[in-house]
C-alpha cells in the first residue's frame, strides 16, 4: 500500500471517528449518557473502527481510483428515551451533529489552504484531501436514505402526517440494514461519479480555486 493511499485512509478514519463522537457528545448534552458510559466519547480510533467500513471499503475505493471515497465507523449508541432536552428535535440534533462537524473541518482546512496553501504542494494536497473527504461525508450522510443521518433530520422537519409515514419506512430499513445499505450502494453505483464531481467542485469553491 502506497503512502498516498495510507494517508487518505487515515484522513477518512479520523473524519468518520470525529463524526461518530459528535453524535455521542450531543446525545450526552441532551441527557443520554449511553455513549459516554460505553467509553465512546474518545478520539481513540480503536474504539470506533469497523474493519469493513473503516479499512476494507475505503482501501478498495482508493486502490481502484474511485472518485467516490466513503467509509464508516461503528455507530455510537444512544437512547432517545433518555433525552431531557431537544424535544422532537432530539434525534435530528444528534444525527445532524456528525455532518455539521465534517463541514466545520472542511471549512477550517479550506481556510488554512487559503492562507498557507502555497507553502508546499504536499501541504496543499493534504489539506485538499481533508476538505474533500469531509465535504463528501457531510453531504452524503445528509441524504435522507435510512440509515444515513439525513433520514433522522428529515423525519423531524416533515409535517406530522408525513413524518409518521416516513418513520415507518425508516424503521423498516433500519431493522433490515442490508436493505438500507443496499439502497445506499445502489445510489453510489448509479450516481457516485456525478456526486463525486459535485463534491470536488464544491471543495474547490471552498478553497477559492
Amino acid at each position: 500500500m502506497s503512502l498516498e493511499i495510507l494517508i487518505l485512509i487515515v484522513i477518512l478514519i479520523f473524519s468518520v471517528v470525529i463524526h461518530e463522537v459528535s453524535h455521542g457528545y450531543v446525545a450526552n448534552v441532551l441527557g443520554d449518557p449511553t455513549a459516554r458510559l460505553q467509553g465512546r466519547l474518545t478520539l481513540n480510533p480503536i474504539k470506533h473502527l469497523d474493519p469493513v467500513g473503516s479499512v476494507i471499503i475505503p482501501a478498495l475505493l482508493v486502490i481502484t481510483s474511485s472518485p467516490f471515497l466513503f467509509g464508516w465507523a461503528k455507530p455510537v449508541p444512544y437512547n432517545p428515551y433518555n433525552f431531557q432536552k431537544g424535544g422532537k428535535w432530539g434525534e435530528a440534533l444528534v444525527a445532524g451533529a456528525g455532518p455539521a462537524v465534517n463541514i466545520f473541518l472542511a471549512l477550517f482546512f479550506a481556510l488554512l489552504l487559503q492562507v498557507f496553501g502555497t507553502a508546499s504542494p504536499e501541504f496543499f494536497e493534504l489539506g485538499f484531501a481533508v476538505v474533500y473527504i469531509n465535504v463528501m461525508l457531510a453531504i452524503f450522510n445528509m441524504i435522507p436514505i435510512p440509515p444515513l443521518d439525513g433520514s433522522k433530520v428529515l423525519s423531524a422537519i416533515l409535517p406530522l402526517g408525513l413524518s409518521m409515514q416516513y418513520e415507518k419506512f425508516r424503521s423498516m430499513l433500519e431493522f433490515n440494514p442490508f436493505l438500507g445499505f443496499g439502497i445506499v450502494i445502489l445510489f453510489i453505483i448509479l450516481f457516485g461519479n456525478n456526486f463525486a464531481q459535485l463534491i470536488i467542485s464544491f471543495s474547490r469553491l471552498l478553497i477559492g480555486m
